[in-house]
């Protein structure tokens, strides 16, 4: 990742998706795969704009960092938008050890991912949540204390 801290752009990280496995693009020598993160809340004027609206902003962007050379460089794009990518600690985060052990009392029922366990994961953590989840219903395994206890460094995680 490339955190961009420049106020100058709206992009706060950009990714080569195609460093995590060649086999993301077809033709590893010649294309790259960027990925563009941009930071906004439901509603706000870049969260509406059109999906050709924020390509062409995105491409503009790039290219004034000269990350690509213009509009021409561009194969294909794809946007994602994100409600409440984030957890917001605020109000009962202190309760959140109740809340954890009412949810456990469900047999059937994993939080898992950043927005199933409200927690600021990193996306390997949330994929460690679900796999460990699986692993629970497979071997039959009632205890969920694998699946909270992914990421529980506290260098991540907020005070309660």
């Amino acid at each position: 990742w490339i955190y961009v801290q420049d106020p100058g752009y709206k992009v706060g990280r950009i990714q080569v998706f195609n460093n995590w496995s060649p086999y993301l693009v077809k033709n590893v020598d010649d294309t790259v795969w960027i990925g563009l993160e941009y930071f906004c809340e439901e509603g706000d004027a870049f969260w509406n704009m059109t999906d050709d609206e924020a390509r062409e902003f995105a491409i503009k962007e790039l290219t004034r960092m000269r990350v690509i050379n213009g509009p021409q460089d561009v194969l294909d794009s794809h946007r994602e938008r994100v409600p409440k990518a984030y957890p917001a600690y605020f109000d009962t985060w202190q309760h959140i050890d109740e809340l954890v052990e009412y949810l456990d009392g469900f047999g059937n029922l994993y939080c898992v991912g950043r927005n199933g366990q409200h927690r600021y994961n990193n996306q390997d953590h949330s994929m460690a949540t679900a796999i460990e989840a699986v692993k629970n219903i497979r071997t039959g395994k009632t205890s969920k204390k694998n699946v909270w206890s992914v990421n529980t460094e506290k260098s991540y995680h907020e005070e309660k």
